[in-house]
């Protein structure tokens, strides 16, 4: 455990850092300029492609040549695209993917 004035000291940094990256973009592109084709582009492309990153850092330590084959990931992989599919909610789709997988893990397949 961090002793308290190192602790306070790493949250100051951390919201420093947050409330910079927050900042930022108004600084760079402000209101009365255009957002550049490029930014606008990765803004539209970059969820998608850390959304791909983390499914493959997910699974990346998945062994479907032993038990349990790999079940709970891909049960709770279905069940997020039929949830997200069907309500088009993303916050159910993701915490109700997450509720089965660890049910999952650590009742069905413990």
């Amino acid at each position: 455990m961090l002793p308290m004035n190192k602790a306070l000291i790493l949250v100051a940094v951390i919201a420093l850092v947050t409330f910079a990256t927050r900042v930022l973009p108004f600084l760079i592109f402000p209101g009365n300029k255009k957002t550049p084709p490029f930014v606008a582009y990765l803004g539209n492309v970059l969820p998608y492609a850390v959304m791909g990153m983390l499914v493959v850092y997910c699974l990346k330590s998945v062994n479907p040549l032993t038990a349990p084959y790999g079940l709970p990931e891909l049960i709770s992989i279905v069940l997020v695209i039929v949830a997200h599919k069907w309500k088009h909610n993303l916050l159910l789709s993701i915490a109700g993917g997450t509720v089965v997988y660890m049910f999952l893990i650590q009742v069905v397949f413990a």
